[in-house]
């Protein structure tokens, strides 16, 4: 949290005194957003004066949250600074606010991070709910991410999947840094997908500094802002080094975007090269809508949701299944397994392959159920009030639905803390938004339109390496040893890249 590694850090004593006396006048002045409500509220954790319970959620705000719940209840309430808060950790209530309450929790709050990084709010994610991003929804399921428009790119799936091949075959016989290999993979995929250019090739990939801006972007938007909750100090952000950060990383990404946007309308009536998200996107823009015209903003903010959500989900989801393998040899072995058993002597998995491929489907949902990539869901925040589980909800709460809570809910699933991809064979639980109990890509009205292409991103290149290659940690390495820390943001990833042998079955 910006505002907790400010204090750890140090800051002038006369600055923060003169904050807290600030804060003090504020509550004692009638702040409206931390007067008692008389609603029944779910359970809630003793609170402090000024902060309420934002002290309790640590640096890694989805197990502090996990740990609250099993105290104090599946749905609790919070006072988060000045923000009404509501955290809902297990199925059961996830699916009552998605299904009953969707409409009313279809909105979002307007976070300081996402109003810089996403011009206004104006992506599908962080986009407020209103004819706005009911439009951009609708462009996004018909238009960028439909069946059909995912299945055209498969010949990119294809031939990404080659180079990483290529990029892990290289390393043998010595170690690979595969989270390095996956991480270029993902960007190589989106980057041609939404970009229709491909910038791994001759230090493009350093030389934008794409590693970099999507590091900054994930700590920008998953750090808990103190501005985020407390609206009234706004300026703190010129404190904490927050606005300097979010203006810097906003205009290397406003910068790319400018260049690609301009290569884009200059080449494009003199190539017959195959249209990209970005093309799709500006041609839109162009014709114009009376329903909703599209500004070059509104462009580049959707843009930038479809590079850097998408680059995220498939790499830290191929990341996490790859370590949880190395650590299960018998699950990798039965995965192994199905996958020759289906292509034969084949060198590469076709795509037509993969609905043949149970048992790899089920290690991919097992992953999302223990390591989902967003671990607390994207906050909504209600419109109007509401009734769940018995409790009064008032308007303007802000909803968190942690699904790394729900994926270990021991109500929910038999050994939760196990890695058994067997539990999701000879049934139909599935993560697309249905079963409340598997859900990392969120449900309803807020759920992720992009679940058809981050499935097929990942799916292809886990066959390709559990077909292609035999898996061993390096020497001396045990896999007690692997360090399983993760690193907190809007998505979590590992904090130690995964090193591996391997050794290739065919000659690439």
């Amino acid at each position: 949290m910006a505002l907790l590694q400010w204090l750890k850090d140090g800051c002038p004593p006369l600055l923060f005194f003169g904050f807290i006396f600030l804060l003090i006048i504020i509550k004692l002045l009638s702040n409206k957003n931390l007067r008692k409500s008389k609603s029944k509220l779910p359970p809630s954790p003793p609170k402090l004066p000024i902060l309420g319970n934002l002290h309790q959620l640590g640096t890694m705000p989805h197990l502090s949250l996990h740990k609250l719940a099993k105290k104090f209840g599946p749905i609790m309430s919070l006072q988060l600074g000045e923000i009404p808060t509501v955290v809902i950790s297990s199925a059961r209530l996830a699916k009552e606010a998605m299904t009953s309450h969707d409409l009313a929790l279809s909105s979002r709050p307007v976070l300081y991070s996402a109003k810089y990084l996403f011009y206004d709010c104006t992506d599908i994610v962080f986009a407020p709910y209103g004819d706005y991003w009911r439009y951009i929804r609708k462009i996004c399921i018909l238009d960028l991410l439909s069946a059909k428009r995912v299945q055209s790119y498969a010949p990119v799936r294809v031939q990404q999947v080659a180079r990483l091949v290529d990029r892990v075959a290289e390393s043998y016989p010595g170690s690979t840094d595969l989270t390095k290999m996956l991480g270029l993979y993902a960007n190589d995929v989106l980057c041609q997908v939404v970009f229709g250019r491909d910038f791994s090739e001759g230090g493009d990939y350093h030389r934008y500094g794409f590693q970099d801006m999507l590091n900054d972007y994930q700590e920008l938007l998953g750090g808990f802002s103190v501005g985020d909750f407390f609206p009234s100090f706004n300026f703190i952000h010129s404190l904490t080094g927050m606005k300097s950060r979010l203006e810097d990383t906003y205009r290397r990404f406003d910068k790319l975007f400018d260049q690609i946007i301009t290569e884009h309308q200059n080449t494009h009536e003199e190539t017959n090269r195959d249209k990209d998200l970005l093309d799709v996107l500006l041609g839109m823009q162009k014709e114009g809508s009376v329903e909703m015209p599209l500004t070059m903003d509104n462009v580049k903010a959707i843009s930038l949701d479809m590079f850097a959500a998408g680059t995220d989900t498939t790499f830290i989801t191929l990341d996490w299944t790859m370590t949880e393998l190395l650590t299960n040899p018998q699950v990798m072995k039965r995965a192994q397994d199905e996958v020759r058993s289906i292509v034969g002597e084949r060198k590469f998995v076709s795509e037509s392959d993969l609905p043949q491929l149970h048992y790899m489907k089920a290690v991919v949902k097992e992953i999302f159920r223990l390591h989902p990539p967003v671990p607390v869901l994207v906050p909504r925040e209600s419109i109007q009030g509401i009734v769940i589980d018995g409790y009064e909800i008032p308007q303007k709460t802000r909803f968190f639905v942690n699904v790394w809570s729900i994926g270990r809910d021991s109500e929910t699933w038999e050994n939760p803390e196990t890695f058994e991809p067997e539990r999701f064979l000879g049934n139909n639980i599935d993560f697309k938004g249905q079963d409340f109990k598997l859900i990392p890509f969120g449900a309803g009205r807020r759920g992720c339109p992009a679940i058809t292409f981050a499935t097929a991103a990942i799916e292809l290149p886990l066959a390709q390496l559990l077909h292609g290659f035999d898996w061993e940690l390096p020497r001396g390495v045990a896999a007690k040893d692997l360090d399983m820390t993760e690193v907190f943001g809007i998505s979590m990833h590992r904090k130690e890249h995964l090193l591996v042998v391997t050794r290739p079955r065919f000659s690439y």
